[in-house]
């Protein structure tokens, strides 16, 4: 049995029901029955007993109202799970997200939250078990979302108001942090999705997919802005617009650490052109890296090089970038040289490593060609590794390019980074390495957070999912952020964590305030580590 609340939208008055769950044997389903038991006051959320119709008994109205002694009648009593859903409350206003929510989504922002509670704590769960979920916990809405509430939720939700609560966070990131930024996909089995399409897929899966970019405060270790786009856009060509979005009152100066994904010429000129400082991954095989490694290939395992903290070798690089800028405006081309660095890093376990796949790779790419089984996707390896003849004797005959294969060789174990910013080779490693806050955030969305196929048939209805979602990664993102510096995942896995406080429950009876249930010595760490008060100490102040 358990109390359900229910606005009626024609009156404007909020009912309550006792709801009395039971097993039909016959259809072999779960029904229940309701029955009207008063209004709730809007003011004390005390449940008042009614007809229905605002109408009281002259006769009775009196003792209806009159609190007797001994125990309250149980149908107005409800126990619920607080503990973990309390915790979330608390985290929500110390880093901004309820206030934020609340001002750019002021009718439904409650729901938001209690969706995204639900995600985090049931983990993967679909949404439709919401129901049973909103019955055991006390959570901001308070009562149940059906499924057609959730995707009206999702619908509903504007760009605008999206980027209004971006615009926000970003005000609330240090200034002087680098945003990580990358991207992943999700695969769909949606055919009504016009930006589902066939790309790169980071699963190997074959479904058609979309494309999810993501940015975070690598200091904060917290999300602040997402983008959805088509899943046959690679990610060179997502830098433009991202520094358009960023382009708008309440970002900080931008900094902005990447995957060698997103390297190009013209990004590059981009973000020296907006004055965004920058730390990228590059490609061994552009013609001014393979140059570096020559130049100092000889003298890069020298011990003056070696980093102990990282076991490799390191070494900077000054360089002149060839800075082209259009000005369309002047009807000219601005070329000059812009001073960048170069951080070169060699690891000599990655150079076995990578000589033992490219090795592995010569030999498919050989055989495929012997045999006549040439895929298209490597011509190109063919023509730069091998010779092949045909004659009429010995047929077939593939003869290694050994200077090719000698150079390409001389780069193994070598991996780059450069910056416009960042002069010394430990200080971008160290940023960079930080990046995998991304990569693990995407986990949680995949596999945590039911993200890995979007169930949805819809763009609007996508579009508000995975807004819902990304609220919910805030949250997680904390939470990971604060184990990791208290060093739980020792003891702890975060739904491990999640689960035990989760167990704290609450008690609400009509004209009293809210009493907490017994909260343990380890359960109170937990909440101390969370940089959260207890649930029982902010019930007695």
């Amino acid at each position: 049995m358990s109390i359900v609340k229910q606005l009626d939208k024609r009156s404007g008055i909020t009912y309550a029901y006792e709801s009395i769950s039971r097993w039909d044997k016959e259809k072999k389903q779960s029904r229940s029955t309701r029955r009207l038991i008063g209004r709730v006051d809007e003011e004390s959320g005390e449940i008042k007993l009614t007809d229905g119709r605002c109408r009281k008994e002259a006769s009775g109205s009196q003792e209806l109202n009159k609190v007797k002694r001994g125990r309250v009648p149980s149908l107005i009593v409800s126990r619920q799970f607080y503990g973990a859903t309390y915790l979330l409350d608390k985290i929500g206003e110390k880093i901004g997200v309820i206030d934020d929510l609340r001002a750019c989504f002021p009718d439904n922002y409650k729901m938001i939250q209690s969706i995204a509670y639900f995600l985090i704590l049931e983990e993967s769960n679909p949404l439709f078990r919401f129901s049973r979920w909103g019955r055991m916990h006390r959570h901001p809405y308070g009562d149940d979302i059906a499924s057609q509430r959730s995707s009206e939720l999702f619908a509903g939700i504007t760009e605008e108001q999206k980027h209004n609560f971006f615009r926000l966070q970003g005000k609330r990131r240090s200034q002087d942090e680098y945003w990580a930024y990358d991207s992943t996909s999700i695969s769909s089995y949606s055919e009504c999705l016009n930006q589902v399409r066939h790309g790169k897929n980071k699963d190997n899966d074959r479904l058609p997919q979309i494309n999810l970019l993501l940015l975070f405060g690598q200091k904060s270790n917290l999300p602040f802005y997402y983008r959805k786009l088509g899943g046959n856009i690679p990610d060179v060509k997502t830098m433009r617009v991202l520094l358009r979005d960023l382009d708008m009152p309440g970002y900080p100066k931008v900094k902005l650490v990447t995957d060698r994904g997103f390297y190009s010429t013209d990004n590059v000129n981009g973000l020296n052109r907006d004055h965004v400082k920058f730390l990228m991954s590059a490609s061994t095989t552009l013609s001014f890296v393979k140059k570096a490694i020559e130049s100092v290939k000889d003298s890069m395992c020298d011990w003056s090089r070696y980093d102990d903290k990282y076991d490799l070798y390191t070494y900077t690089q000054t360089i002149e970038w060839d800075y082209l800028q259009d000005r369309p405006y002047k009807g000219d081309t601005l070329k000059e040289n812009r001073r960048m660095y170069l951080h070169l890093y060699y690891n000599a376990e990655k150079a076995v490593e990578d000589g033992r796949k490219f090795n592995l790779r010569m030999i498919d790419l050989q055989q495929e060609l012997m045999s006549g089984k040439r895929k298209a996707e490597h011509e190109k390896d063919y023509g730069k590794y091998f010779e092949v003849k045909h004659t009429p004797v010995r047929g077939v005959r593939v003869i290694p390019r050994q200077a090719a294969m000698a150079q390409a060789k001389s780069r193994f174990g070598f991996f780059v980074l450069l910056s416009n910013e960042i002069r010394t080779s430990r200080m971008a490693l160290e940023i960079y390495r930080n990046k995998d806050v991304v990569e693990k955030a995407f986990g949680n969305i995949k596999e945590r957070l039911n993200g890995k196929r979007m169930l949805v048939s819809s763009v609007a209805s996508l579009e508000g999912k995975l807004f819902v979602e990304f609220i919910a990664l805030i949250y997680l993102s904390y939470i990971k952020k604060q184990m990791s510096e208290k060093n739980l995942f020792r003891q702890y896995t975060i739904q491990g964590l999640l689960d035990e406080v989760d167990l704290i429950e609450c008690f609400t009876e009509p004209g009293k305030s809210l009493t907490v249930g017994e909260v343990l010595q380890k359960q109170r760490q937990l909440f101390k580590d969370m940089d959260v008060l207890p649930p029982d100490t902010v019930a007695s102040l």
